[in-house]
């Protein structure tokens, strides 16, 4: 698992500045530096991510499905 900054690191820097957020995450799709995404946050953050991605993509299907 590689461990540091990610492509949009800067990005993750300034949303979780701006929100005065603990962690954040961004996922970008087709952008300057190609797709990637960066996540700030303790290791709680860290182990819960996975439930939150699955949780995030099942609304995503069903939402799909409602289109």
């Amino acid at each position: 698992m590689a461990l540091g900054p990610g492509r949009y690191d800067d990005l993750c820097t300034y949303v979780r500045d701006q929100a005065k957020a603990d962690g954040a995450i961004v996922i970008v799709l087709g952008g300057h530096k190609g797709s990637g995404f960066s996540m700030q946050g303790d290791l709680a953050l860290m182990r819960r991510l996975p439930d939150m991605l699955e949780k995030l993509a099942a609304t995503i299907r069903a939402d799909a499905q409602n289109i």
